[in-house]
């Protein structure tokens, strides 16, 4: 059995006059996972996720971090020792991205240097350039913002990570990046992570596990994402994840009997191609020197280039093998190996018909 870090034991939180905003709440979460509260407007998941630091203090039950009742440490030594995420990154505009990072440490007495030097180490940790330290919040995008604050929650190296709704005010492809980053990062530093939001697409691609929330405070299932997608404990859940979720549930089945077909390839720069461009209906594929793919080649022009869809790897699941498939204008997803070179194309048909099969299987097992 995993080790606990977090335990919440009959929590509920009270407002006077009103329904409970957290009602008799009991879930434990385990060390150095991440776990996300998700769950629509209303439903208490913020205010779970800020028990843990006191920023809201429950009405009765008790929260442990640690194995410690977080009653039992005066609330700004806590908040200190948890790392904090959230929306709009909160920076203080008035000081440098390396002073905000460095912020926490200060606090703690760390020495400013050595405070500044930590900061420098974190934005390579978290992906930005060393020449932005010394910029200002404004001079940055949304995206960077996010990164400067998920810095600034790392500056003490604290073994518990709230993020609340971080990634929400950023466009897609931006989200869909710092997603991945929080998935690099958190296989590195192995933080324990609550994270909250709204959106189930972002709940089952970055949980462990995912407590769903129903209105009026309710824990209405704690389970993996796989779980969640396959056996919605209620209506409620299978409501909220969606008549979709068979699909969502391709990110958990596994692509092994995908096919890898050869492709006719440009090296660019001088054109050469490796068979005939026929067999993949007039497009060839762009690659670099080092045979990492760069776009397609339109039918008929070996000048004109377009970029190409999402990239499938080695043990991405059939959901991210429809995705290559489906985003690539060629209609062929590109597979590449581990250090990004091509090893060939996938075919959406065959991929679909793999997951009729999965589909099928499914509905025998139930």
């Amino acid at each position: 059995m995993d080790q606990a870090m977090i335990e919440f034991q009959s929590v509920t939180k009270q407002y006077q006059g009103g329904q409970p905003a957290v009602d008799n709440l009991s879930l434990s979460i385990a060390k150095g996972s991440i776990t996300v509260f998700v769950g629509p407007s209303g439903c208490g998941k913020t205010t779970s996720l800020r028990m843990i630091n006191r920023m809201v203090e429950p009405t009765s039950g008790t929260i442990t971090v640690a194995g410690k009742d977080v009653t039992s440490v005066p609330a700004p030594e806590l908040r200190r020792s948890i790392g904090y995420v959230m929306q709009q990154a909160g920076l203080l505009p008035h000081r440098s991205v390396l002073d905000n990072i460095a912020t926490v440490p200060r606090l703690d007495g760390v020495p400013k240097s050595q405070a500044r030097k930590r900061a420098e180490e974190l934005l390579d940790v978290v992906g930005l350039a060393p020449p932005l330290g010394q910029r200002y919040p404004s001079q940055l995008s949304g995206g960077q913002q996010q990164r400067v604050g998920v810095a600034r929650a790392l500056a003490a190296d604290p073994p518990v990570l709230l993020m609340d709704e971080p990634f929400s005010a950023v466009d897609p492809v931006v989200r869909d990046e710092l997603q991945q980053e929080l998935l690099r990062l958190q296989k590195d530093l192995a933080k324990t992570i609550v994270f909250v939001t709204h959106d189930i697409d972002e709940a089952t691609t970055l949980g462990d596990k995912v407590a769903v929330f129903a209105v009026g405070g309710r824990l209405a299932q704690y389970a993996t994402p796989e779980e969640i997608l396959r056996a919605p404990a209620n209506d409620f859940v299978a409501s909220f994840v969606g008549r979709d979720r068979g699909f969502r549930h391709l990110g958990f089945t596994p692509s092994d009997g995908v096919t890898i077909h050869q492709v006719p390839t440009i090296v660019r720069g001088p054109s050469v191609s490796s068979s005939d461009p026929s067999a993949a209906g007039g497009w060839q594929l762009v690659v670099d020197g080092a045979m990492r793919p760069l776009g397609w080649s339109i039918p008929g022009s070996e000048t004109e280039m377009i970029p190409g869809g999402s990239l499938f790897r080695p043990g991405d699941s059939l959901r991210r093998a429809l995705d290559a498939a489906l985003s690539s204008p060629s209609g062929l997803g590109v597979a590449v190996d581990a250090e990004g070179r091509v090893r060939g194309v996938i075919r959406g048909g065959e991929v679909l018909a793999l997951i009729e099969e999965a589909r099928q299987l499914r509905q025998a097992a139930l």
